[in-house]
């Protein structure tokens, strides 16, 4: 048996791995001018935030915990080798989905934080 991902599982993996950073690069909203700083700033807290690289590693481990409870899933029923595939695949798209997003808004806020610190009326 060859197994051969489908094209909605190797494109969703694409997805979640291009949105890897786009919690870091997120640029926040000021409550007046911006001062001339402010560029300098922001390049650095979202540097700040990219560098947090323990987000990424929960990602992967919900995407390897999915990937086994979908497997198992697939299993459960009586099924064969495919559908444990099949299950893997969908468990780890779940688990990882959810956990990057989390992983996103988490870098996120510490953009916002970090700009807030470096006194910049951050507003979200």
């Amino acid at each position: 048996m060859t197994f051969r991902p489908s094209l909605h599982a190797v494109s969703l993996f694409l997805m979640l791995g291009a949105c890897a950073d786009s919690g870091a690069n997120y640029t926040p909203i000021v409550d007046g001018s911006k001062s001339p700083v402010f560029a300098s700033d922001l390049g650095a807290c979202q540097r700040l935030a990219a560098n947090q690289r323990q987000y990424d590693d929960e990602t992967r481990a919900a995407a390897v915990l999915g990937a086994g409870v979908g497997a198992l899933a697939g299993l459960a029923d009586g099924g064969n080798a495919d559908d444990a595939i099949g299950g893997a695949i969908a468990g780890a798209l779940i688990g990882g989905v959810a956990v990057g997003v989390e992983a996103q808004e988490k870098k996120q806020n510490i953009v916002i934080a970090c700009m807030r610190g470096r006194g910049h009326k951050v507003v979200g």
